[in-house]
């Protein structure tokens, strides 16, 4: 059975920083691309990030460009989103998801409904 579970969210103030984990079970972690989406109260759930599942090609949302990075580690399962500069609009459930194709993250919408979701981690930003 496929588990992923976010951890890392929480309140912050606006200009502050999070990191979210996303650690992943019951598949097999390095043969995956990861992405990392978000959904705001009342607004569909939008790309965020990706990465390969060599961790060598990642490609970013313009509205997080330059403030978040994301990285893997195969050896750990797990998949990290470094969030810097945080403002109020980026208040909202953070998803990670694994697909075995990261050309799918590339047009920077939803995934196949067969791809992998963990439950989502709350990050809300004060201003």
């Amino acid at each position: 059975q496929v588990q992923l579970v976010e951890s890392g969210g929480g309140l912050v103030q606006a200009g502050g920083s999070l990191r979210l984990s996303c650690s992943a079970s019951g598949l097999t972690f390095s043969t995956y691309a990861m992405g990392w989406f978000r959904q705001a109260p009342g607004k569909e759930r939008e790309f965020v990030t990706a990465i390969s599942s060599s961790g060598h090609r990642t490609i970013f949302s313009d509205s997080v460009k330059g403030r978040f990075t994301i990285s893997r580690d195969n050896a750990k399962s797990t998949v990290y989103l470094q969030m810097n500069s945080l403002k109020p609009e980026d208040t909202a459930v953070y998803y990670c998801n694994a697909d075995p194709l990261y050309s799918n993250y590339e047009g920077q919408t939803t995934p196949p409904s067969w791809t992998y979701w963990g439950q989502g981690t709350q990050v809300s930003v004060s201003s």
